[in-house]
């Protein structure tokens, strides 16, 4: 089972967030509880959850549930969109209606059946991620403004400058661009300088990774559902292509998409139109298409794993971005812009590399690509001290190799061992050297004499 999303755990029981946090623990990536509901504000503004799942009855009056209802009234003032369970041992039919139209998600009765609470909570947690999403991309619609900045694709080689000249003499066209390039190698900011250039810069820009969305989950990302559709449907959601009608819509890792959603997707780009779940009317759609991935399409088309069709419609274009390892020079300008990124982000001053530093960062071959690159001089924006960059503050995956061989050889090291086994021995002891050499297995005059070879 992969865990997924924050939970907020809210009850004065200690006994029922402790089995509460142990059911939960294998679902949720990370659970918070507190037995303290005056501290809801903290929790919402630093820990942020998807799903709250409150208790209704606290000290005040213990079967009513008014404190439950006062405590959501506050959540719902901080976060009109949170999604919040009600839990009460005084269950009935008029407090679970009175629950939801006061802006509950549920209502789960004490003691809990665990196939139901799992199944709630899975529910909302859903349907929290399904609101943040359309909130994302509402703002994401909405922020789209005269003038918008220009992404920064960094690199003077000659890869790159041929990269940035066909995207340049692509401004005046809205054909479908299929990027290619290894993992990190920055394709989705080419994608977004491609819009930048185009008639639709000033449209929508929506973005889909297809390598993160379970094949259950497709149809209803990409074309959208009414309310109803299924299960949990409680309202309508419009999908990516809907929304970025007019303007872009970016298909990341497109490799990763089956067979059969492949046909779907084909269909729709034939047709220009969509129908969302749980409808009979179709929707038109006016898109400018651009994908990519780090997989030969190519070798899948005749493998049979991806639709030559499909293919033929994507890749009017293709834009092939270099692995970092071949663009030379490129490595310290990239290097230079996440160092000037990070001083600002983390108030530091750091002026540059050092020369031995240059030179380590040529030698590595970057496997990781500028993704890599990037957490490399952010770590080292973060832990240095030193007002230039010196090959120790850039800590590469051959140095952890490196300094990991070091310490499993130190560990092996007898004396070593001995030393910190006596040292710790007659810490745990209080200095009872009778103790401590019960502690180690040994006499005491045997003890005394490795102390004495030991000069401790």
């Amino acid at each position: 089972m992969t865990k997924n999303g924050k939970i907020l755990i809210i009850d004065d029981n200690e006994d029922v967030l402790f089995a509460l946090n142990l059911l939960l623990e294998p679902v949720f990536e990370k659970i918070k509880i507190t037995t303290q509901p005056d501290r809801i504000r903290y929790f919402m503004e630093t820990y942020q959850p998807d799903v709250i799942l409150l208790d209704m009855n606290f000290c005040r009056d213990a079967i009513s549930g008014q404190e439950g209802f006062e405590y959501l009234g506050q959540i719902l003032t901080i976060d009109p969109q949170a999604v919040v369970v009600f839990m009460t041992a005084y269950a009935d039919t008029e407090k679970a209606v009175r629950a939801i139209k006061a802006g509950a998600t549920d209502f789960i009765s004490k003691p809990w059946e665990k196939e139901k609470l799992l199944a709630t909570l899975s529910s909302a947690l859903k349907l929290s991620q399904s609101k943040k999403e359309i909130d994302r991309l509402q703002e994401q619609v909405s922020a789209l403004k005269e003038g918008d900045e220009l992404p920064e694709l960094i690199g003077e080689s000659p890869a790159m400058l041929q990269v940035k000249d066909t995207i340049y003499q692509l401004a005046d066209t809205n054909a479908n661009i299929l990027i290619l390039g290894e993992n990190g190698t920055g394709k989705d900011v080419v994608a977004r300088m491609v819009k930048h250039f185009s008639p639709r810069r000033h449209e929508a820009l929506i973005t889909i990774d297809l390598g993160s969305i379970p094949e259950q989950l497709f149809e209803s990302e990409l074309f959208g559902y009414e309310k109803g559709a299924f299960t949990d449907a409680r309202t309508s959601k419009p999908g990516r292509m809907e929304m970025a009608s007019g303007g872009t819509l970016f298909l990341d890792e497109i490799g990763n998409l089956s067979l059969p959603m492949q046909a779907k997707l084909l269909t729709a780009l034939e047709k220009r139109c969509i129908t969302r779940l749980g409808a009979v009317e179709t929707r038109d759609i006016d898109i400018r298409l651009i994908c990519a991935t780090n997989a030969n399409l190519t070798v899948q088309a005749q493998e049979g794993s991806f639709r030559q069709d499909l293919l033929y419609r994507i890749n009017t274009i293709e834009l092939h971005i270099p692995p970092l390892r071949e663009r030379g020079e490129d490595i310290i300008l990239l290097a230079m812009h996440f160092l000037k990124l990070y001083n600002r982000k983390y108030k530091k001053n750091i002026t540059g590399l050092s020369r031995e530093a240059k030179s380590k960062l040529m030698k590595y071959n970057w496997p990781g690509n500028v993704r890599e690159l990037q957490h490399i001089m952010e770590r080292a924006a973060i832990l240095s001290n030193n007002l230039v960059l010196r090959p120790e503050d850039l800590l590469l995956p051959s140095d952890r190799v490196k300094e990991q061989k070091e310490t499993e050889l130190e560990e092996l090291n007898l004396e070593k061992l001995e030393r910190r086994a006596i040292e710790k021995a007659v810490r745990l002891s209080n200095g009872n050297l009778t103790y401590a050499a019960e502690l180690l297995g040994i006499t005491r005059f045997a003890l005394y004499r490795k102390m004495n070879k030991l000069n401790l």
